[in-house]
């Protein structure tokens, strides 16, 4: 069976890692390896391959820096040849950012099978390009591998057929259970001068709230009261960089660092006391490490963190962040389940049904 990855920013980069490693064990399968470019220094990017024990990228499309509809446009465009080059019999993309709908769009205009690894997850909120890549993504799919409860019910209801539809688990997990003993050896709390349980981690990069200084603004004041509690490291995401500078907020009294690499922000996570964020993945990765996690937004798109895990939604108000904090703070940190099937073998049970597919396909194509 050939495979066509797809990747492009640093959470794909994360779950494709599990599902690579699980190729590597299996001879019967290859993998062209595709980069589109979409996060590109190295920090967002080359460490991430490194780290995560990935190989180079068997292609590389550089489509660089650019708004969503340029850089998803310069994406298909190079994908065309990419895929005919590769002829694979299943293209497999991962995740809800730009590359996973280019993958998804240009496979399926090639007539090629496209498996969606982490679909049907929903937030209802279409102000969100996430959002709209996931619906389009999996509305072009053939093979569905859903990561909690909640996505095999959004697939129902939008009329997907059952048998197009499998629960496999958590790619993410499986990645974070492999390196979580490496990570625990990394020396970022040494090198930031910060002590086990006691700082906080915050990370922002949603256009809702990084786009516009008076949200970001706003977001900040707050944290900056939480500081007066305990240190609050903000790894700085470039797209949140870049309204920070041309803003001039004033950002006293946070660390605010560089992105770090996937082993040191792993470790950093898990010995926090709180975590403050707005992306999808800590929310799941916190769930695992059982750290509590404050989720900036108004809505989820990973309900299991919050019905199962240590995840709490509590908005954009500044004041309410604050007093959610505080809360945290002054309480034993909760003790959440972990979702069924975050077992760290979800990439074994998505290629088990790939080549479940591929033997029933020659079979039929047999005379």
């Amino acid at each position: 069976m050939k495979l066509a990855c797809i990747v492009g920013a640093r959470p794909n980069f994360v779950k494709m890692a599990a599902l690579v490693e699980e190729i590597r064990r299996r001879p019967s399968v290859s993998c062209t390896l595709i980069h589109t470019g979409q996060h590109y220094s190295p920090e967002m990017s080359g460490a991430f391959f490194e780290e995560l024990e990935m190989p180079p990228p068997d292609v590389s499309l550089d489509v660089g820096p650019g708004t969503t509809i340029s850089q998803t446009a310069k994406m298909l465009e190079r994908l065309e040849p990419a895929l005919a080059a590769a002829a694979p019999d299943v293209v497999v993309v991962v995740g809800d950012v730009n590359s996973t709908l280019a993958g998804a769009i240009a496979a399926s205009k090639l007539g090629l099978p496209v498996a969606h690894v982490e679909a049907g997850l929903r937030s209802f909120d279409r102000s969100m390009p996430e959002e709209i890549n996931r619906v389009i993504t999996d509305a072009v799919s053939d093979f569905l591998f859903v990561s909690e409860p909640s996505g095999e019910r959004n697939l129902l209801a939008e009329g997907v057929p059952r048998e197009r539809i499998f629960f496999a688990g958590n790619v993410m997990i499986d990645t974070l259970l492999r390196f979580r003993s490496k990570a625990e050896r990394s020396g970022v709390l040494e090198r930031l001068g910060l002590a086990a349980g006691g700082y906080g981690v915050v990370t922002l990069h949603r256009p809702s709230n990084v786009d516009h200084a008076a949200s970001l603004g706003g977001l900040v004041a707050a944290l900056q009261q939480i500081n007066r509690r305990v240190p609050v490291v903000f790894p700085v995401h470039p797209r949140t960089a870049q309204m920070l500078s041309g803003s001039g907020l004033d950002m006293a009294g946070l660390r605010a660092v560089a992105p770090l690499g996937y082993l040191d922000f792993l470790c950093l996570m898990s010995r926090a006391r709180l975590v403050l964020t707005d992306s999808g993945g800590i929310q799941e990765e916190t769930t695992i490490l059982q750290v509590p996690c404050l989720t900036l937004r108004e809505n989820t798109e990973r309900p299991v963190t919050v019905e199962q895990g240590t995840n709490r939604l509590v908005g954009t108000d500044p004041a309410k962040i604050v007093a959610a904090a505080e809360e945290a703070l002054d309480s034993p940190p909760p003790s959440g389940r972990i979702p069924e099937l975050w077992d760290g073998r979800a990439a074994g049970r998505i290629l088990d049904v790939l080549m479940s597919h591929a033997k029933t396909q020659s079979k039929q194509s047999l005379p």
